[in-house]
């Protein structure tokens, strides 16, 4: 573990004693009183050496989503790198890595003491914040009822929004992402009539996702760190022939190929393809046709 120079951002926690060597009166206390309750606990013989990951794990990704690092939240925890990454679900390869099911107690203790302020940036890429947003109503969450469910006003959700489809490379404040992280989480198994939302509201919401092609929590779901990957491109509610037309298009475009050659390099029939574009002329290519 390597102690930090400077003042400690905070002294809610064990974080300021354990990596800025702080030796405030309170902080000290706060300290050796976690040292006597583990102590105490040992003598019980309740002190167990392995606890649940999932609490971790839940934490460690929502500081993922609010842009801070595995190595960053490693570093600031005291924590080997290994032990964050072993939390993870995906790999840095995008490769699914097997489940933690457990974690030493002191290293989930060390990564549930993180605060926000700890290590997230003050800006991050916007495209999971939007992406969550998206899920939730076409759940069926209005963005209304999603909005105050992570404390922030409507209108600055739904023009977060309508900014994402013209800028790019959004960004949003880190502690946004976090808010909206941990309502995405903390909403999974709830259902939006019971928190204030009509009936009426839920059917709308879940016609908005549809009609714009928002995948939902469960799509999500099955594709662990997606949500926040720009390389990553969702073919929620995208037929195979619309596929197929896409492609058709681009190898007609960029090799010169016409309807035929085409499609005998994808491995359909020239007839396929002729019906892919007729329903999707916008990847039609005219001097191929």
């Amino acid at each position: 573990m390597t102690r930090r120079t400077g003042e400690a951002p905070h002294h809610l926690n064990l974080t300021c004693f354990v990596n800025y060597n702080c030796r405030l009166p309170e902080c000290v206390e706060r300290y050796n009183a976690n040292e006597r309750n583990r102590r105490k606990k040992k003598r019980q013989g309740t002190y167990e050496r392995y606890t649940d990951a999932s609490l971790v794990r839940a934490h460690v990704q929502q500081l993922i989503a609010a842009g801070a690092s595995p190595r960053g939240i490693a570093d600031r925890a005291g924590v080997a790198d290994k032990t964050v990454r072993d939390l993870l679900p995906t790999r840095a390869d995008g490769s699914r890595a097997p489940l933690k099911y457990r974690v030493l107690t002191r290293n989930a203790e060390k990564l549930l003491a993180l605060s926000p302020e700890d290590v997230i940036p003050q800006f991050v890429p916007g495209l999971g914040t939007v992406r969550r947003i998206q899920a939730k109503v076409a759940d069926g969450w209005p963005m209304t009822h999603f909005a105050e469910q992570a404390g922030l006003h409507t209108s600055y959700v739904c023009n977060l929004i309508l900014r994402a489809n013209t800028i790019p490379e959004l960004k949003v404040r880190g502690t946004t992402a976090l808010a909206v992280a941990r309502a995405y989480d903390e909403l999974r198994d709830k259902q939006p009539r019971q928190h204030g939302a009509s009936n009426r509201g839920v059917r709308l919401a879940r016609q908005i996702g549809k009609d714009r092609r928002w995948p939902p929590t469960s799509y999500w779901d099955q594709y662990p760190g997606a949500i926040d990957d720009p390389d990553f491109t969702p073919l929620y509610g995208v037929t195979r022939r619309e596929i197929v037309a896409q492609d058709a298009g681009e190898v007609m475009r960029f090799a010169g190929l016409d309807r035929a050659a085409a499609a005998e390099r994808l491995g359909v029939s020239k007839a396929y393809i002729d019906h892919a574009l007729r329903d999707y002329p916008q990847y039609a290519v005219e001097q191929a046709a």
